[in-house]
């Protein structure tokens, strides 16, 4: 099987464009200059999987299930033939607790906008499960 991708971005141009994604995950403020018209995103969840169509389909699938602006960590960010993957942290303030997520984006580019996502999330975690976690599992490398 022969796979063909038009030449994604380079470093310069990806870390462009994740930047404008974690500027957008971290305030909400919708921009122009992001995800193509007709973009696509495939968002897995630990229990869930949802789809959306377009760039108002991509905006909605995160202000109608996570509304809340917060801070993004990002711990890795690459380059690929077609766009990047960035992986991140999240945390957020919501009613009374301070949340987290871990999250992993496979983004396809395409003239300078996001045009595909494939999105896995490990799923929010309120202050219970972040306590549970750091009682119950050492980790080698936070």
């Amino acid at each position: 099987m022969s796979l063909q991708t038009a030449p994604g971005p380079d470093l310069a141009e990806a870390e462009t464009l994740a930047g404008k994604l974690v500027e957008w995950l971290e305030d909400g403020v919708r921009r122009d200059d992001l995800f193509a018209p007709d973009a696509f995103a495939d968002l897995s969840l630990p229990q869930w999987r949802v789809q959306a169509n377009g760039a108002d389909g991509l905006y909605h699938l995160r202000e109608d299930d996570h509304p809340q602006s917060g801070r993004v960590h990002v711990e890795r960010l690459e380059p690929t033939a077609s766009g990047f993957v960035i992986q991140f942290e999240e945390r957020w303030h919501h009613d009374g607790q301070e949340w987290y997520c871990r999250e992993m984006i496979h983004a396809v580019v395409a003239s300078g906008l996001i045009q595909e996502m494939a999105v896995y999330c490990t799923g929010d975690w309120d202050e219970p499960t972040q306590q549970r976690h750091a009682a119950e599992v050492h980790l080698t490398r936070p």
